[in-house]
């Protein structure tokens, strides 16, 4: 026993207790399920830890969640019998956020999105939802392994300061109460609790029990907290049930509770596979981006289990960094229980199952883009530029993404088209895939590169996204077609050249102006590469290119920002022959200088 010690909460943990004390949100019930999922992950990580330590089993008793009330005087008990915590680990996960996500959940909560306590869960601060009913939570743990003298009970009425104090607990594992404000004393009732639990947990395999409840007797619809428990939970693993028995509800609700997202998922990808590999998936795709998407080292969405036991979550190698918006379970039947996360990494099981199930997802995709495009457009608009990403890290699957990417074009100012509407439009005779990379829409539609194409009607992809210059690098050709950029190399003459008398005209202007483009190449010396005639221009005097294996501008620009060391390669300044500004300059000019630096800087 220890005496009471107060602590002042570290300085996000108060906005978030000040959002969710002072604001009104419209669903409270969540502080039930983020409580039960958290009492449900205690559990699970006493299991796992009990495979190579039994004795923190102690005495023996079967895993369970209990939720208990005493309507009397307004109060709500969540209980479990899982790992439990110790005094640092309480002032750990409590008093303290070690999560990025922290600051970008108080900016949501604070914006016009206040009202959604869906939010809370999906930002990793689910504890603090028992401050949505609760006027003081008391929270008592025992770490498991430790003496019943050890305990730790923590007491805060979330006015920016908590009281920890050592104290007897004889069973391990966490119970926390909540004394429910005026407004929130609904929840001391049971078949509200009930009702709270079928809707968001019911799929949790552990027991969650409730004291038994008589409908017949009015008087016996409240119990005292120590009435006989029953199990109120079905507890069926949702995933290990038929799929014509699931209602698209039930894999909606599962979906909310994985994810913390309200909207329902796009699509739900639910299979069992069997033979040598046995294992069972459950994948949804959302319909609209999670908050830290762009962060390539994010937490991943998918869930291990072996035959219905939870092993692990967010295991990143189950799902690629490409899908990493994925949400779901897995549930593999021919992996051992204690299974750590550097075994998964050389499992040729994981392999097999990650292999399979991104196809699957892929798969699906190709279908929802052929069948219902308008849907597939909403999920291009929110998941594209992570798609994309799998062209450059997924080598085996390059071919089915290429068919799923999406490109804005100079006959389409959005990103609609495929690189098979591409192919089927391209002109006779065109031999590649045209593109153009730059740091805008804009800046791409507006290129002078563009020039001879937009005269000869052949359509160019407009890349804009940071990533496309990764894309083009990896993505060379789609059906037997070359993906060639419009800022690189010589023009062909095969595709841009009329007639025999153009080449021919071509050629003796190149002849005639070699003198003029050998002064400017001299008067740039050390600036680029070499100064040539243009093919692809018709209205602007000059634009630069890169040769064919070098790096483009826009992707040096990209590097240089990134603060990395971009190689320096020279462009090549191409003049227009039949713009009236070439033909006024001579060789000869005292002011040649001047111009090569105007042609060169504009």
């Amino acid at each position: 026993m220890s005496n009471p010690v107060k602590h002042d909460f570290q300085a996000e943990v108060k906005q978030i207790l000040h959002l969710m004390i002072h604001s009104l949100y419209s669903n409270k019930e969540i502080f039930l399920r983020e409580l039960i999922s958290n009492a449900s992950d205690a559990c699970d990580k006493l299991r796992f830890a009990s495979l190579t330590d039994a004795s923190l089993m102690e005495d023996g008793a079967e895993l369970a969640i209990d939720v208990t009330f005493d309507d009397k005087n307004s109060t709500v008990t969540i209980t479990d019998n899982g790992i439990g915590m110790d005094h640092d680990e309480v002032i750990a996960n409590i008093g303290t956020i070690a999560r990025s996500g922290t600051r970008e959940f108080v900016e949501a909560m604070s914006g016009e999105t206040r009202k959604d306590a869906q939010l809370i869960g999906q930002f990793g601060v689910g504890f603090y939802s028992a401050f949505l009913v609760a006027r003081k939570v008391v929270l008592r743990t025992r770490k498991a392994g430790l003496a019943a003298s050890e305990g730790v009970k923590w007491t805060s009425e979330g006015a920016g300061d908590y009281v920890i104090e050592t104290v007897e607990q004889p069973q391990r594992g966490t119970s926390i109460t909540l004394h429910l404000r005026k407004d929130a004393a609904e929840f001391a009732d049971g078949w509200k609790l009930r009702s709270i639990v079928s809707k968001y947990s019911d799929h949790i395999s552990l027991p969650i029990r409730m004291p038994k409840m008589a409908d017949e007797d009015k008087d016996e619809k409240k119990k005292a907290a120590d009435a006989e428990l029953e199990r109120v939970n079905k507890g069926a693993a949702l995933w290990a049930r038929p799929r014509n028995e699931i209602s698209e509800e039930e894999y909606n609700n599962f979906y909310t509770t994985l994810s913390y997202d309200p909207a329902p998922p796009l699509l739900t990808l639910h299979n069992k596979v069997e033979g040598k590999l046995e294992y069972t998936s459950l994948l949804f795709v959302p319909s609209k981006a999670p908050f830290d998407l762009w962060d390539r080292e994010r937490r991943h969405g998918v869930n291990l289990y072996v035959k219905r036991i939870f092993i692990m979550d967010d295991s990143e190698h189950l799902m690629p960094p490409y899908l990493r918006f994925v949400r779901g379970v897995v549930d593999a039947a021919d992996l051992p229980l204690n299974v750590s996360r550097e075994h998964l990494q050389k499992n040729p099981s994981i392999d097999k199952i990650r292999g399979g199930s991104v196809k699957k997802i892929l798969g699906e995709l190709k279908k929802l883009a052929s069948k219902k495009p308008d849907e597939y457009a909403g999920f291009w608009s929110e998941f594209g530029r992570v798609l994309k990403e799998g062209v450059v890290d997924d080598a085996d699957n390059k071919d089915r993404i290429a068919e799923l990417l999406r490109f804005a074009s100079t006959n389409e100012d959005e990103q609609k088209v495929s690189l098979k509407d591409y192919v089927e439009r391209m002109k006779p005779g065109q031999k590649a895939i045209y593109y153009i990379t730059a740091d805008s829409h804009a800046a791409a539609k507006a290129s002078p590169h563009l020039e001879i194409f937009r005269k000869k009607d052949i359509e160019v992809l407009l890349l804009s996204d940071t990533i496309d210059e990764w894309l083009v690098t990896h993505l060379t050709e789609f059906d037997g077609k070359e993906l060639k950029s419009v800022a690189k190399g010589a023009v062909a003459d095969e595709e841009f050249v009329d007639k025999d008398e153009d080449k021919k005209a071509y050629e003796e202007k190149t002849e005639s102006l070699k003198g003029l483009t050998d002064a400017i190449k001299a008067k740039l010396d050390g600036r680029v590469k070499d100064v040539r005639l243009s093919r692809r221009l018709t209205d602007s005097p000059a634009c630069l290119v890169a040769d064919e294996h070098d790096l483009g501008g826009n992707l040096q620009r990209i590097l240089q920002a990134a603060g990395q060391n971009a190689p320096e390669f020279k462009p090549i300044l191409e003049l227009n022959p039949d713009h009236t500004l070439i033909e006024a300059i001579s060789p000869d000019s005292p002011d040649l200088e001047d111009w090569a630096h105007v042609l060169l800087d504009q």
